[in-house]
């Protein structure tokens, strides 16, 4: 059932879509680090480098509106009081921005890998996890972005133990 609502889908996103690029594109690479300013979270925080690329589909929503699909990719660390672990992620987002203004709105979802899951004050419960995100990107220059996020991970209930983590996360990247 799910393999044909996931092909489905694939091909109501094909239908719809401006695939003239029928290549990954570069988009931006940089680093972003993440924090959680108060209550139990406060000593967890992330470090990591990320690279985006343009998937092939995008849509022209009228009145300068553009939706674009991306693949980001993430590998860093995490860690609580002592605690470290790597992290990497890499899974899809979408970009909603107004030709001609330097703000972009972002949202996405992406499988993660922590190298451990148990740290003092909270047991991730298994290694395996998904982050999440909504964000603003500003484009500073024709190379230089800025960015804000909101992200939550966890495991989605695949384990007894999921007590989640949310992140405030600050971006530096360069635009290609």
């Amino acid at each position: 059932m799910i393999g044909a609502v996931a092909l489905l889908c694939g091909l109501l996103l094909s239908a719809t879509c401006d695939c003239s690029a029928q290549a990954l594109h570069l988009d931006s690479a940089g680093a972003r680090f993440g924090f959680y300013p108060m209550g139990a979270d406060r000593d967890f925080h992330q470090a990591e480098g990320f690279v985006n690329w343009d998937l092939p589909w995008n849509w022209d929503l009228g009145s300068r509106w553009r939706s674009q699909s991306h693949l980001d990719a993430s590998a860093g660390w995490i860690g609580e009081s002592g605690a470290n672990a790597a992290i990497a992620t890499l899974g899809p987002s979408l970009s909603l921005a107004r030709q001609a203004f330097p703000a972009t709105l972002e949202g996405g979802i992406s499988p993660t890998i922590l190298a451990r899951s148990d740290f003092p004050t909270k047991d991730f419960g298994i290694p395996f996890q998904f982050s999440s995100h909504v964000g603003i990107s500003f484009d500073i220059t024709s190379h230089i972005r800025v960015s804000y996020r909101f992200q939550h991970m966890s495991n989605a209930g695949l384990s007894r133990h999921n007590p989640g983590l949310n992140l405030h996360m600050l971006g530096l990247s360069y635009v290609f």
